[in-house]
C-alpha cells in the first residue's frame, strides 16, 4: 500500500491559503488509485477543517506536528501531550526570552492559533502577547497541552536561533520550526514521522511506499521515514537538503506537479 503525506501551509496551500483545482484533482486521482492520502500539519484540527476543500478530501488528519490524530470521519484517535510541569517550565523560559507564546490545547489555541496571526503587525503581536494571562490556560477543565509555539515577528527571525539554543538542553521535548520565525515545542512522541508510523500500527497497515511533502523544519521527521521526500521550491535550503526531490513552489502547483510529473503516481 502507498501513502502520500501532505503538509498544508507552504505546501498543499498556496500563498492565499487555498488548495488549487490542480492539487484537488491530483489527490482525487491518488485516492481513486488506492493511495492513502493523509494531511500532516502543524495546524490545530479546527484550523485544518476550515480550509475550503479539506473536508471534501475525506482524509485522515495528523495535527499539531503529530500530537493529535483524527480519522477520516473526524474521530479523535490519539493524543500526545506535554505534562503540565513541562508546560510551566517551558512557558517560563520563553517568557524570559521575551518572545510571543501560543499554547495549543484540547480547548483551542491561546491567545490564538498561528494562522490568524500571519498578517499581524509587530505592534499587534506585541500587544496580544503582553496582555494575555497565561494562568488562564491552567484553569481550563481537564486541560491537555499539545504544543507551544515561540513566535517573533518575521523581521526578527534571527532571534529564533537563541530560542532553539535555550531549549536544546531538554530531552523531554521535541522542537521544530514550521516557519523561520517560530519554534514549535511538543512531546517527544509528537513528530510527523512518528505519527505516520502510529497511524500504520493503529490501522494494522504496512505502507510499502511513503511519499512525504513539506516545506518546513517540522517536515524533516516525515522525510526521514519516506520512500521519497518532496520539498517545495519555497522551502528553506536546509529543508531542501533533506529531501530526495525538490518540486515547484506552492504557488506553482508544486504538489500536483510532483505527483503527476516527477513521481508519476497517477
Amino acid at each position: 500500500m502507498r501513502c502520500v503525506s501532505l503538509d498544508l501551509d507552504g505546501t498543499l496551500l498556496n500563498s492565499n491559503h487555498e488548495i488549487t483545482p490542480a492539487s484537488q484533482e491530483a489527490i482525487r486521482q491518488l485516492q481513486a488509485n488506492g493511495v492513502d492520502v493523509i494531511l500532516n500539519t502543524g495546524r490545530a484540527y479546527q484550523d485544518v477543517v476550515k480550509v475550503p476543500g479539506v473536508q471534501e478530501m475525506n482524509c485522515p488528519i495528523i495535527c499539531v506536528n503529530g500530537s493529535v490524530l483524527y480519522s477520516k470521519t473526524g474521530k479523535l484517535l490519539y493524543e500526545a501531550t506535554l505534562p503540565l510541569s513541562v508546560y510551566k517550565r517551558t512557558l517560563s523560559l520563553l517568557r524570559e526570552l521575551n518572545v510571543g507564546v501560543l499554547v495549543y490545547t484540547n480547548h483551542g489555541g491561546f491567545p490564538s492559533t498561528l494562522p490568524p496571526l500571519h498578517s499581524k503587525s509587530k505592534e499587534e503581536l506585541e500587544g496580544l502577547f503582553q496582555t494575555y494571562d497565561y494562568d488562564q490556560v491552567l484553569k481550563l477543565k481537564d486541560v491537555k497541552i499539545y504544543k507551544l509555539i515561540a513566535l517573533v515577528h518575521a523581521e526578527e527571525a534571527e532571534r529564533i536561533a537563541g530560542v532553539k539554543e535555550a531549549l536544546a538542553g531538554y530531552d523531554d521535548i521535541s522542537t521544530a520550526s514550521s516557519f523561520p520565525n517560530n519554534v514549535e515545542i511538543t512531546s517527544t512522541e509528537a513528530q510527523k514521522g512518528k505519527a505516520l508510523r502510529r497511524y500504520e500500527l493503529m490501522h494494522n497497515l504496512l505502507f510499502d511506499e511513503i511519499y512525504a511533502f513539506g516545506d518546513g523544519g517540522n517536515d524533516i521527521s516525515q522525510f526521514e521515514i519516506a520512500t521519497q521526500s518532496v520539498a517545495m521550491a519555497n522551502a528553506p535550503e536546509e529543508v531542501k537538503a533533506k529531501a530526495t526531490i525538490v518540486t515547484k513552489s506552492n504557488d506553482e502547483d508544486g504538489v500536483s506537479y510532483a505527483i503527476t510529473d516527477l513521481l508519476k503516481l497517477v
